[in-house]
């Protein structure tokens, strides 16, 4: 029998996503045995160049407090999303593809560090450098690691994830598929609580 495979639709971008952190982080301990777990980065905002309006900044940190006050998920607030800021999530997504070619066990732990340190730490993690110094962080060589970001082949892949993403139909962020031989199944859209996320699931892997 194929093991059963929950597909996780994710931007690393997505405040909502960051939100979701604890709880697939939960999951994935939890339910190492019994599922594989793959990573899909969804595409949030892939391919702006123009920077934020000061409506848009309003918007998006209206956001982020609803995140924080409903999950108690750090943010630095203050000085967050300055202006001239190019709200660009391929180059964070391309990152987690990036790492994904070079030491395949780190894509959720760069996910996640990305995560806190553009909301926790206000860091610009639009920008290769930022990126590198992550990965770095989690033992991966920056100069091998720009190399291969800067490059068509991660571009390609990082592509081939939003696309995969909107074959699925994901329409919004964080979103979990099981997918059990060729059935697939919804487990849950949006920030859903744990115990949510596990009812839903051990449904269906019971069945």
């Amino acid at each position: 029998m194929n093991t059963p495979l929950l597909w996780y639709f994710a931007d690393p971008m997505c405040s909502w996503c960051w939100g979701f952190s604890p709880v697939i982080e939960t999951v994935r301990d939890a339910y190492r045995d019994r599922m594989k777990i793959a990573l899909v980065l969804g595409g949030l905002r892939p391919g702006v160049t123009t920077p934020m309006t000061a409506a848009s900044r309003e918007e998006i940190l209206h956001h982020w407090h609803q995140v924080h006050a409903r999950t108690g998920q750090p943010f630095r607030f203050e000085n967050a999303l300055p202006q001239g800021f190019v709200y660009d999530t391929e180059p964070a997504s391309r990152a987690v593809v990036t790492v994904g070619g070079l030491a395949p066990a780190l894509i959720f732990p760069l996910f996640r560090a990305i995560q806190a340190a553009f909301y926790a730490e206000g860091r610009d993690v639009t920008q290769p450098g930022v990126l590198a110094d992550l990965a770095a962080a989690l033992g991966v060589n920056a100069q091998e690691f720009l190399r291969a970001f800067d490059n068509d082949v991660a571009r390609a892949k990082t592509q081939a994830h939003f696309r995969q993403a909107r074959q699925a139909g994901v329409r919004g962020f964080p979103a979990l598929i099981l997918q059990q031989g060729t059935q697939l199944h919804s487990v849950s859209n949006g920030c859903q609580s744990l115990d949510t996320v596990r009812a839903a699931l051990d449904a269906w892997l019971t069945e």
